[in-house]
């Protein structure tokens, strides 16, 4: 049984939170941050199939906001968010305590975004444009405290 509520960030009007509580405690708990909605959309329903989703949010202070309260096992955030970037925010919510692991979900493919998510704790690094392919390897190397990063960027590194 799975059940909605949609709340809305006391620092963004604009920015809404979609929250979900599953019934399936033994799944694994997921909060997905970015602000382009069908990414929103595609990565939470590509990721309930195996995952539970406990938010779904559009800004980076919502995620934080939603991470406090809901402590989830993983964060896939986008970098390119208003308010707070992901970095920002994944910063914010290991100083908050969060023991989640962290994937980046960008278009961003530049070398300097790959150091910035390493620096920031994270342990996946996903292109937007593989995210059907590798977000699920990626969140599976996190949860094993592995590295994952798209191939498409890591052959462009070498």
């Amino acid at each position: 049984m799975t059940h909605a509520l949609l709340m809305t960030s006391p620092a963004d009007v604009n920015a809404t939170v979609r929250i979900t509580a599953s019934s399936d405690a033994r799944k694994i708990r997921i909060l997905v941050a970015d602000d382009h909605q069908p990414i929103l959309d595609r990565v939470a329903a590509l990721l309930s199939e195996d995952f539970t989703v406990v938010a779904a949010v559009n800004a980076g202070d919502a995620a934080v906001g939603a991470a406090r309260q809901l402590r989830p096992d993983v964060l896939v955030l986008d970098i390119s968010m208003p308010g707070l970037n992901g970095f920002e925010a994944a910063s914010q919510m290991k100083d908050a305590g969060s023991t989640a692991v962290v994937i980046f979900l960008s278009v961003h493919d530049e070398p300097e975004f790959l150091d910035a998510a390493w620096k920031a704790g994270a342990l996946g690094y996903v292109r937007k444009s593989h995210l059907g392919s590798d977000l699920i390897p990626a969140i599976r190397s996190a949860l094993a405290g592995r590295r994952f990063v798209s191939a498409s960027i890591d052959q462009r590194l070498r």
